[in-house]
C-alpha cells in the first residue's frame, strides 16, 4: 500500500495566480507559509497547485496573508532548462481540498470547505 497525503494549515505568501486554458480548466499557483516552530521561528514554505473550480474559489478569496488549510499529495514538476539543457525538479503540493479559515475580522467572509474536481 501507498499513501501520499498532506493536510497543511498556514497563510498565502502571495496573491493567486489563476491561469485559465482553451480547454475551460483553470490553474491556480500559490505559496503557503506554515510555522515549522514558534519559538525560533521557523518557516516552510510550499508551493500550491489547485484546479478547476477549487482553483476560482482561491482566486476568490485567497490573499496574501489569509490562513487556509489543504489536504493534497506531494508532487515533482521535472523539466529541462532551456539554457543549458540540465534537468530541473520542484515540489508541488496538488491540492485536493482548500479550507478558508480565519475569522470575520481577518476577512469578510466565513469558513468554508472546497474540493476540486479531480
Amino acid at each position: 500500500m501507498t499513501l501520499n497525503l498532506l493536510h497543511l494549515v498556514g497563510r498565502a505568501g502571495r496573491d493567486p495566480e489563476l491561469k485559465y486554458f482553451e480547454s475551460g480548466k483553470v490553474k491556480c499557483s500559490l505559496s503557503l507559509a506554515v510555522d515549522r516552530n514558534r519559538k525560533t521561528g521557523e518557516t516552510d514554505w510550499f508551493e500550491l497547485e489547485i484546479w478547476d473550480k477549487t482553483a476560482e474559489v482561491a482566486g476568490n478569496y485567497v490573499k496574501k496573508g489569509k490562513q487556509i488549510g489543504i489536504v493534497g499529495a506531494l508532487k515533482f514538476d521535472r523539466w529541462n532548462d532551456k539554457t543549458t539543457g540540465e534537468g530541473r525538479e520542484k515540489p508541488l503540493i496538488l491540492v485536493d481540498r482548500l479550507e478558508l479559515l480565519g475569522s470575520k475580522r481577518d476577512d469578510e467572509g466565513s469558513s468554508s470547505n472546497y474540493d476540486s474536481d479531480f
